[in-house]
């Protein structure tokens, strides 16, 4: 009869242990905090990414008009007549894009004269582990040469899908080609 006894106890406590476990299945007053865990790491990835490509985007258009903005001093020969140097022409261009860029350590100015537009190498000054490789040089040109300007930085990137170089950079480039306007001077 004692076993009989103990057995039904252990019965009656097991079908308790499971009567509690469905009514606590079928509580959901912590479901939306921990829905809210499960989506919240996600999210602020993605929102933080999101916010980090419009920041590059943003940058990127703003060297874009600053290449457009200086390329022409060179394309009505202001520069050239105004005997601007590499270090002159930088300035210029530092004058155009104060605030978002580190422009004295960061901006690299490349201007190049070319015989053709066919001949134009606009490859990124990369190598191999890309790494950047500051070799730029400044060639105004004369009357009717044909010029490209670039400018280059390297944008700090935190979300590692945007970087195209080494170090967690992305190398932001903005392009001008244009022929010089034939303005009166000699080269």
């Amino acid at each position: 009869m004692l076993q009989i006894m103990r057995k039904r106890i252990a019965r009656r406590r097991l079908l308790l242990a499971f009567r509690e476990m469905r009514r606590l299945a079928r509580k959901e007053d912590g479901a939306a905090a921990v829905e809210f865990g499960m989506v919240a790491a996600p999210f602020l990835l993605l929102m933080f990414a999101i916010m980090e490509t419009a920041m590059v985007f943003f940058a990127g258009q703003t060297l874009e008009t600053a290449v457009a903005d200086s390329a022409r001093l060179i394309m009505t020969g202001q520069a050239q007549t105004q005997g601007f140097n590499q270090s002159g022409f930088k300035q210029a261009v530092c004058d155009k894009i104060y605030g978002l860029f580190d422009c004295g350590n960061g901006v690299h100015v490349d201007v190049k004269k070319y015989n053709s537009f066919s001949s134009v190498d606009l490859s990124p000054p990369l190598d191999a582990n890309g790494n950047f490789q500051n070799n730029q040089t400044y060639q105004p040109g004369c009357p009717g040469d044909i010029v490209v300007v670039r400018l280059y930085y390297k944008w700090p990137i935190y979300v590692s899908l945007l970087q195209n170089m080494s170090g967690n950079n992305r190398l932001l480039i903005a392009t001008a080609a244009f022929r010089n306007e034939p303005y009166s001077a000699t080269c």
